[in-house]
């Protein structure tokens, strides 16, 4: 088990970088086209797949606050067994996973979706870098064991 030191804490410049590298994705994102709720879905699979609790509640509060429904919530672990997603929201999807999953990338098996056909070259640059940001955040978060606890109220 990693110990659980606050890095932004410890570090705040580096944090304030990393704050300002989630701005300018979240920024080509828009630049690009990509839809609110594709960019939350994004964070949140990411999320799902690196385990953060932290950044999981954060991300399916702001999609749901979005519009996003809970049973394309639900199914998003297994996103590839419904017919819940667009062409768009499965190849950015599958984007996202690669490059989280990137040391295995080569070995594992991917869902059949050819991502130039469903994303522009500038969405598919937006989609890596919101997910090297968000993979940023999950190990900022797993790793400073930021508290995630049931609100009291």
């Amino acid at each position: 088990m990693l110990p659980h030191v606050n890095v932004t804490k410890q570090f705040p410049s580096a944090y304030e970088a990393q704050v300002a590298l989630d701005k300018r994705a979240a920024e080509a994102a828009e630049a690009a086209g990509l839809p609110h709720i594709l960019v939350e879905l994004v964070k949140i699979r990411v999320s799902q797949l690196n385990g953060c609790a932290h950044c999981l509640r954060m991300h399916t509060r702001d999609a749901v606050a979005a519009g996003e429904s809970v049973d394309r919530l639900a199914v998003l672990p297994a996103w590839w067994e419904s017919q819940y997603f667009t062409d768009q929201e499965q190849a950015a999807l599958v984007l996202a996973e690669r490059i989280t999953r990137i040391a295995d990338e080569h070995t594992s098996p991917t869902p059949d979706t050819h991502i130039p056909a469903a994303l522009s070259e500038q969405q598919i640059a937006a989609v890596t870098w919101l997910a090297v940001v968000i993979n940023g955040w999950n190990r900022i978060a797993i790793t400073s064991g930021y508290p995630v606890g049931y609100p009291v109220g």
